[in-house]
């Protein structure tokens, strides 16, 4: 890979010419000699940089964006020609949408090390839509999602299906005639908790919503599973969320189940990638997450 490629876009993350100088085993003059030939190369400059702070500058950030993914298509053409003659090994880049990447991913590469402890996995968690635009843009070799997907040309193949329950408080007003069966329309005055837009568990909420013709008078919104279980204990309002998230919380009876008509809302757990080709790594990787009883332990 062209070094000044790589020297400019540890700078942009770094922030800091003498943390990238130590990053990449280099000294300060030699990273601001490729910074100053790179910026002669593409005939602008790209980094704002005074004794206080470096930063990119419009062209930069553009140059930035496009560096990722240059260096992602890189290294996965590197690795898919070593792995002609190697057995599986090396980086592997997986992201996941919270639900699956909280509760479920920990434990199957708990077995990938087991197995293969050649290869060297990193995860970054978030939502639907921020794991499939770094796929889209090769910063990761696959990911894990929940629900639709918009980005229509990346490869998705169903990977396990996943059931989602309402839960409130224990001490939560709709207890308050029993544990009888709801209709949805019984909790209309209730305050909803719900996830970001982007989010999988979103998608399906506001698609369950759709699908029953309900309207919450009130929806509060988290950026993630956990405050949104907390928000629920406290008694704050009901939610819907993956029977992976909620396990505990009803084992302990933190939580527990409401009772409506029409669920568990069914939806499925995908997996994205970018490439008809593969490294060893990530076939081995997908076998494994295939087969793991875990993903069987519900169906």
């Amino acid at each position: 890979m062209d070094q000044q490629l790589k020297v400019f876009v540890t700078v942009a993350e770094k922030k800091s010419f003498s943390r990238t100088a130590e990053e990449l085993h280099m000294t300060q003059p030699a990273v601001s000699q490729y910074i100053r030939a790179f910026e002669e190369t593409m005939g602008t400059r790209l980094l704002e940089r005074t004794n206080k702070y470096v930063r990119l500058n419009k062209a930069g950030e553009i140059v930035y964006h496009h560096a990722k993914e240059i260096i992602g298509l890189y290294e996965k053409m590197h690795n898919l020609v070593d792995d002609l003659t190697k057995k599986a090994r090396g980086p592997l880049t997986i992201g996941a949408s919270h639900t699956f990447g909280e509760y479920v991913l920990p434990w199957i590469i708990a077995t990938l090390q087991r197995e293969y402890p050649d290869i060297e996995p990193e995860v970054i968690i978030g939502n639907t839509t921020e794991i499939a635009n770094l796929v889209d843009t090769h910063q990761l070799d696959a990911g894990i999602v929940e629900g639709k997907l918009l980005n229509h040309h990346l490869e998705l193949q169903p990977l396990g299906n996943d059931f989602m329950y309402a839960v409130a408080s224990p001490d939560h007003p709709i207890f308050n005639h029993g544990n009888e069966l709801l209709e949805l329309e019984a909790t209309k005055d209730m305050v909803w908790i719900a996830r970001e837009k982007g989010s999988g568990t979103r998608e399906a909420m506001d698609e369950m919503f759709e699908q029953f013709e309900f309207e919450p008078v009130r929806l509060m919104q988290f950026g993630s599973n956990q405050p949104i279980k907390e928000a629920v204990k406290a008694g704050l309002g009901i939610s819907l969320l993956s029977r992976w998230a909620i396990q505990k919380e009803l084992e302990y009876g933190e939580l527990k189940m409401v009772k409506i008509a029409g669920l568990p809302f069914e939806r499925q757990f995908s997996i994205i990638t970018n490439s008809p080709f593969q490294t060893k790594a990530l076939e081995v990787f997908t076998a494994l997450l295939r087969s793991h009883q875990l993903l069987r332990a519900f169906e």
